[in-house]
């Protein structure tokens, strides 16, 4: 099959920012804007499963308004006639291939849902380190455009390698200081502290984990707080001394 120059292109840079060490959120929001682009696509939005609560949790998501993916986390989830499927799938898939779209668009998850943000043609893949499902990858387009065709699908399976192993790694990677510190963060709160040690700005954090920045800046007073740090500096520094002992 005949890929462009301009989409090998899009996809070396998906693969790279995989790679490149980011954290979980990070990885993921990042992979969301590259694959907006090299898919052509609308909306974005990629969860980690929770095995022993039985949700997706940790949310990262692009052009999808956050009220309504609050409505999906408490309700539509369970209410889902598609997903679940689809998280067995093992390959990228089209959601026409689990529910035809005649018959998604008379489900109450496409029209309290979908519909609310525009969303009607969609993609997901999973990834997987054995038998857990450990991250995901939602995209959609807007009934403006058309199905995912066999060239978007042969785009995603070449990415789906890399995005297992990425997702495998940062399981598999201890938490940073951060994140092991003993201040009882929350992890939310965590993933605010990992962000900041890797010296990004608070746009830069809100944008990674997807949240506002007036959440981003709440985020850090409760950890100014618990460490007791008067600076940024201090901050750092206190979230990267390893625990005491």
């Amino acid at each position: 099959m005949y890929v462009s120059q301009a989409r090998q292109r899009g996809l070396l840079r998906v693969i790279e920012h995989m790679m490149h060490g980011y954290g979980d959120a990070e990885v993921r929001t990042r992979l969301g804007y590259d694959l907006l682009r090299l898919l052509r696509a609308d909306y974005y939005a990629s969860y980690v499963w929770d095995p022993a609560r039985r949700v997706f949790a940790d949310r990262v998501w692009l052009n999808m308004d956050p009220r309504n993916l609050e409505r999906y986390d408490a309700y539509y989830q369970f209410h889902d006639p598609m997903t679940f499927k689809l998280q067995r799938r093992r390959n990228p898939t089209r959601v026409s291939e689990i529910i035809a779209q005649r018959e998604l668009v008379k489900t109450e998850f496409f029209n309290d849902f979908l519909f609310r943000d525009g969303l009607y043609y969609g993609v997901n893949l999973y990834a997987y380190d054995g038998e857990l499902n450990i991250g995901d990858l939602r995209i959609w387009r807007s009934r403006r455009g058309r199905d995912f065709d066999a060239e978007d699908m042969a785009l995603l399976q070449l990415a789906k390698p890399f995005f297992n192993l990425a997702m495998k790694s940062l399981r598999k990677t201890p938490p940073p200081a951060a994140a092991r510190c003993d201040l009882h963060l929350t992890p939310r709160e965590a993933e605010v502290a990992q962000l900041l040690c890797a010296g990004r700005r608070d746009e830069e954090i809100a944008r990674a984990l997807g949240i506002a920045f007036s959440t981003v800046r709440s985020h850090l007073r409760s950890l100014f707080e618990k460490s007791g740090a008067a600076s940024r500096t201090g901050l750092v520094a206190r979230l990267l001394r390893p625990p005491q002992n």
